[in-house]
């Protein structure tokens, strides 16, 4: 073999060599670009579980926190009708301890305080309303129903956990006469007004009366 020969056939060797190398490199570069994708996959998918789990969470959180905040809304219903109203909670999962009735300073009133029995009964109220009727102007005999609002602090339970609520309610009453007996008071319900705060409960309560006992002009002499 010549010289000639000998190096043609080197220089296709180192060729065949340098190929094999840029195949191999190839191949390396290949396989770390497949390493990069498999972790940069599997990196989104333990961020999307995550994501998932944080935002179910997040969920049951506000869940649980929106069914703590309805448990603790009380809204009071009555039953009966005439001398009393039995009273209870609208939500049965919810169990009165005791309430606080206070009414329109006007009145002059010392408040009600029940333990047990949740209700309103005519007779704390009823000789008072009257005056103030009286003092008002108004008709001893009802020509719907009126409307005397107090203010109810109730403590109650809720799965064991003890709760308070501060609210304004309307008495649902009718006057009426009877011969030779007088007039009467008789209650048909109550109604929801609003809630309230405990150092502004009192005066909004006045606020709500003025509101629901406007006085009559007295008849013209």
């Amino acid at each position: 073999m010549t010289d000639d020969s000998k190096t043609e056939a080197k220089a296709k060797a180192e060729a065949r060599a340098d190929e094999a190398a840029a195949i191999r490199r190839r191949w390396i570069t290949l396989g770390e670009v497949l390493t990069v994708i498999a972790v940069t996959i599997s990196g989104l998918t333990l961020w999307n579980n995550w994501s998932q789990r944080s935002e179910t969470e997040a969920s049951r959180s506000a869940d649980a926190r929106r069914a703590s905040t309805r448990a603790a809304m009380l809204v009071l219903t009555a039953s009966g009708s005439g001398d009393d109203l039995g009273l209870k909670p609208a939500s049965a999962d919810q169990s009165v301890q005791s309430q606080h009735i206070a009414f329109p300073s006007a009145l002059a009133l010392p408040p009600a305080e029940t333990t047990g029995e949740p209700r309103i009964e005519a007779a704390w109220f009823e000789r008072a309303l009257k005056k103030a009727r009286k003092d008002a102007n108004l008709s001893d005999d009802s020509r719907g129903d009126e409307r005397l609002p107090v203010l109810v602090t109730t403590r109650f339970l809720v799965d064991g956990a003890s709760h308070e609520d501060i609210a304004i309610y309307d008495i649902g009453y009718s006057i009426s006469g009877h011969w030779l007996g007088g007039h009467s008071i008789t209650l048909r319900g109550v109604s929801l007004v609003s809630h309230v705060g405990e150092r502004q409960g009192q005066a909004a309560l006045d606020v709500r009366w003025k509101k629901n006992l406007p006085p009559e002009p007295a008849a013209d002499k």
